[in-house]
């Protein structure tokens, strides 16, 4: 990790007013296990798998869950709930809080603005502020109160930056293996800005492959789906996307609807029967780009020069007009002016931190009505390539697979490597599988396309 004028806190022993120690259960290592008891049998004509990393995010203590996502009958207005200070001494950011781009690095990068120049307002130069969390938002607003004049320590309880923006450097694969947020569409051209300043290397994933059981497919056309969004969102209730399609005369069975819905929950981590209509994000559409690079030196860069405690769960904001105590797991108190909040929405949801007194019913009720979706993402390499065909992103129609979409990264790369995304009831149910079992059902995914 480079380290120039941020304050790096780790270690023990050297007194909190220089050290952040946290004692808590360790990040899940995205990892194969060490010692197998057997080794994942690929199904006919699929090699094994030179290597394999999968994700955790379902799983994960600090995550429970990869995005967030609007729930059928969920009020406008909910994340601008969520997002509301608290006696101007609770300040929250987060991709969750974001009304335009929720569940996206560019929301993530808007909240954090935001929320630091909602607390620039009452503050007074040179106060001390927490930011809990390091993820995107929170180093984005760590830099912003930092530009304002705010002395600032930001607690993450990973031993990491980065949050949910999460790159895997390892020796044995050809490029770093990107477990978190690292695809962007056509609406990311600012955040592709910001990472090319930050010099992670991105590419254009080219081409789209729709294949079923019976060999190659046109591709589908999502006018009848897009349609039914738009009829939806001019009724007077909500409906789910399930319902919204049945009441336009699309059955969200039909093969190639539930391919656009696999497509739809690898992208919100829902599924059409929770996602409301009004607020169903589009598909997406165009080529997409991929980073290809570490992403760490992007989120350190806006962390130059702001202290941050690493493995430094917080426990609990007590807050009052004097300011707010942070506590950390460790029992230790520290205070400070006021605080910016930016773990993600299942941390809020399992009540992970503790605040005194109880948030207001508006900032509760957003909580409990928004949902958090579940992605997971495995990554295979192969010494030699299986597959023949070049395009980059492939979509199973009419199969019985685990995982139905395929990231191709031998055409923009030239490594043989693929990433199998999967969302909603799908991600949930692949997340529970040991390292043997899920690679042995991705690589049975896999079989569809020999």
């Amino acid at each position: 990790m480079r380290i120039t004028r941020r304050t790096l806190l780790l270690g023990a022993g050297a007194g909190v007013a220089s050290v952040l120690l946290a004692s808590c259960t360790p990040e899940p290592t995205p990892t194969p296990t060490p010692t197998r008891t057997r080794e994942p049998e690929p199904p006919p004509g699929v090699p094994a798998a030179a290597g394999s990393i999968r994700s955790t995010w379902t799983t994960d203590p600090y995550a429970l869950g990869a995005a967030s996502f609007t729930p059928v009958g969920v009020l406008a207005g909910t994340r601008l709930a969520l997002g509301a200070p608290v006696d101007a001494r609770l300040f929250f950011a987060g991709e969750a809080t974001d009304e335009d781009a929720p569940g996206t690095l560019r929301g993530a990068i808007s909240s954090g603005t935001r929320a630091a120049e909602e607390l620039l307002i009452p503050a007074t130069s040179g106060e001390r502020v927490a930011v809990v969390g390091a993820g995107l938002a929170g180093a984005t607003a760590a830099a912003v109160l930092a530009e304002g004049g705010m002395e600032v320590t930001v607690f993450e309880a990973r031993d990491r930056v980065g949050g949910r923006m999460h790159s895997r450097v390892d020796d044995s694969w050809p490029l770093p293996v990107q477990l978190g947020a690292w695809l962007f569409g056509v609406d990311d051209a600012e955040v592709l800005d910001l990472m090319s300043n930050g010099d992670v290397g991105v590419v254009e994933l080219t081409g789209q492959l729709w294949h079923g059981p019976e060999g190659d497919l046109d591709p589908i056309d999502p006018q009848p789906f897009d349609a039914a969004m738009t009829a939806a969102q001019a009724a007077p209730e909500d409906s789910s996307v399930t319902d919204a399609l049945t009441a336009a005369g699309i059955d969200p069975s039909d093969p190639a609807t539930a391919a656009l819905l696999a497509i739809l929950a690898a992208r919100t981590g829902a599924g059409a029967d929770e996602l409301s209509s009004w607020f169903a994000p589009p598909l997406p559409t165009g080529d997409p780009k991929a980073a290809t690079g570490d992403v760490a030196p992007f989120i350190e860069q806006a962390l130059d020069g702001v202290k941050v405690g690493l493995n430094s769960p917080v426990a609990r904001l007590a807050y009052d007009d004097s300011g707010v105590s942070v506590r950390l797991g460790t029992g230790e108190a520290l205070s400070f002016d006021r605080v910016i909040v930016t773990v993600p929405l299942g941390v809020l949801q399992d009540r992970s931190i503790e605040f005194d007194p109880p948030l207001p019913f508006s900032n509760r009720g957003a909580i409990s009505a928004l949902g958090m979706g579940a992605i997971e993402t495995v990554w295979l390499r192969w010494d030699e390539p299986f597959w023949e065909n070049d395009e980059a992103i492939w979509h199973s129609v009419g199969a019985d697979v685990a995982i139905a979409t395929w990231i191709n990264l031998r055409p923009a790369t030239g490594e043989n490597v693929l990433v199998g995304i999967v969302g909603g009831a799908a991600a949930a149910e692949f997340a529970k599988l040991d390292e043997d079992e899920a690679i042995e059902a991705a690589l049975a995914s896999l079989a569809l396309y020999v």
